[in-house]
């Protein structure tokens, strides 16, 4: 990258923090998504009643009032009611973990219908053969259905990865020093508004062409072997 008065390394730090944050909760949104997937399936009533009223919550509400609940108005409630009840309490969230927090239970969300629709989306005929086998349901779940889901569920997955990244800049709003914060600083520095904030979206798009040849690859790759391979 050009050194743009200095500041190309400050660039460079926002898109390592970037791709750390989205990395990571997209990790946290797979993992909970599945788990929201699983109970929204499997688990009583009453869990299932939770979950859609978590998943409905979520979706329903901007990633920008999520964050600022999160991040200043989770602390203050908290120290509110300690003081009512006659604790001095001073609370802070770190704004990394804020991030990563708010991000993973917004995505996990939309990766938990994602993840129940690819389950929806497998034939029955699969998991009857498993149970005419002797299969228990839990084995079948995680030895015929789980890799299934898998490949059905991987646009969908790839879909929220992207959108997972480009949300990322909205946590500049918490002062954490990703890519569009960093961007920010230089071009207020500089006055070169428009220098550092198209450096940043050549810096997106490169992230975006990169996933996107990933997902195909993958695509490709959880293929393998069915009829769309050989089509």
């Amino acid at each position: 990258m050009p050194d743009l008065q200095g500041y190309g390394w400050l660039l460079i730090d926002g898109l390592v923090l970037t791709l750390g944050v989205a990395i990571a909760s997209m990790v946290g949104a797979l993992a909970l998504g599945l788990l929201a997937a699983i109970g929204k399936l499997f688990a009583p009533r009453a869990g299932r009643i939770g979950i859609e009223l978590y998943t409905t919550f979520v979706r329903g509400v901007p990633e920008l009032v999520l964050l600022l609940l999160i991040y200043y108005g989770l602390p203050t409630l908290i120290q509110n009611t300690a003081s009512r009840m006659g604790v001095d309490l001073t609370l802070s969230i770190n704004s990394f973990v804020a991030g990563i927090g708010t991000l993973t239970l917004i995505y996990a969300a939309f990766a938990c219908e994602v993840f129940r629709a690819a389950y929806l989306a497998l034939p029955s005929g699969q998991r009857e053969a498993a149970y005419a086998l002797g299969l228990s349901r839990r084995v079948t779940f995680r030895k015929v259905e789980l890799p299934q889901m898998m490949r059905y569920a991987l646009p969908g997955l790839g879909n929220i990865w992207m959108v997972l990244v480009k949300a990322t800049a909205l946590i500049s709003i918490i002062q954490l020093p990703e890519l569009m914060r960093n961007a920010d600083i230089a071009a207020r520095s500089t006055r070169q508004p428009f220098t550092f904030f198209f450096a940043a979206c050549l810096l997106y798009l490169a992230i975006t062409a990169v996933s996107m040849w990933g997902q195909a690859w993958l695509e490709r790759w959880a293929a393998r072997g069915t009829a769309e391979a050989r089509a």
